[in-house]
């Protein structure tokens, strides 16, 4: 019996609160095309076979609307809503919540979607590139233990934005390759003395840019389904008071890898990410884009003619 082809399911509820407008549908192409099309197209080039978007209500219709009218007939989609109050039996949001539960919660709310086989995990507005993809597709190909995971990691030097500060999580690695412990970091900042770590508490000052980092791409099996539940409901046991704490994803596989729950191997890409963390990211992924296109690695109109792998 052939397995079924990898599900890409694409976070795309975020607030984008630094970059101050919805990022998630801003063209980037030379048709329009925004930055989340390239890894749909790259992931469905890779051998992916169905699209899943977590979104928000608020921008369910505008967004439900656009990519209906770009995404090709034949590729088969299906949305999620994660919302504040979606919430396992028994909890509820505290008064003056706003914040998002995080990145572990958008995967939760999509449970239903993603029990038929193997998935990978993606931000909208991040660029992986071509071979990110290829990387995930084959782990799915070649390794079928369930209790065996991926993550797609980039050198942190490629990662970063120009114009302010961002989050990453770093890799620790056993010889092997494989993930030992994922360190979310939220202030990392390029200036003119280095790459400087601004968290308050951090072990690190200062980063050479050699390290290994998670940009939320991930590839796993449905049995992580179950034991992120678990830790999603841990996380509301001891913080679901809070109204800013987030249960993010590189904090969930840390805890799996602990727990002796699941092996994660890294997959090493060299491909350059860029996004667009801040307005200012605009013109250079303007640019990078549609330098991939002169070279002939996308076509100009990304779905004209678009036949799934």
């Amino acid at each position: 019996m052939m397995s079924p082809r990898p599900t890409l399911l694409v976070l795309a509820a975020g607030m984008s609160s630094r970059y101050g407008r919805l990022k998630q549908l801003e063209p980037f192409g030379p048709h329009g095309e925004t930055i989340m099309e390239y890894s749909i197209y790259d992931a469905l080039q890779a051998g992916f076979g169905k699209v899943v978007f977590v979104i928000r209500k608020a921008i369910e219709k505008e967004f439900r609307a656009a990519m209906d009218a770009r995404l090709p007939a034949n590729v088969p989609v299906a949305y999620v809503r994660q919302e504040l109050d979606k919430l396992p039996e028994g909890f509820r949001v505290p008064e003056g919540r706003q914040k998002p539960w995080g990145t572990a919660h958008a995967l939760w709310v999509a449970t239903s979607a993603l029990q038929e086989g193997p998935f990978a995990v993606i931000n909208g507005d991040d660029f992986y590139g071509r071979k990110s993809f290829d990387l995930v597709a084959r782990f799915f190909r070649e390794n079928h233990t369930p209790q065996e995971h991926a993550l797609v990691g980039f050198h942190l030097q490629n990662t970063l934005s120009d114009y302010g500060a961002v989050s990453r999580a770093l890799c620790e690695l056993t010889p092997d390759g494989y993930l030992t412990k994922l360190t979310e970091l939220t202030q990392i900042l390029r200036t003119e003395t280095g790459i400087q770590v601004q968290d308050a508490g951090a072990a690190y000052s200062t980063l050479t840019g050699r390290e290994m980092v998670s940009m939320n791409l991930m590839g796993f099996k449905p049995d992580v389904l179950p034991y992120l539940e678990r830790c999603f409901r841990e996380f509301l046991i001891h913080e679901g008071y809070s109204l800013k704490e987030e249960c993010v994803l590189s904090t969930v596989v840390g805890q799996m890898i602990t727990a002796g729950q699941a092996r994660v191997k890294v997959l090493p890409s060299k491909e350059k990410w860029f996004g667009v963390t801040y307005p200012e990211d605009k013109p250079g992924t303007v640019q990078n884009l549609a330098a991939l296109v002169q070279a002939g690695v996308y076509p100009e109109n990304l779905w004209a003619n678009f036949q799934k792998a």
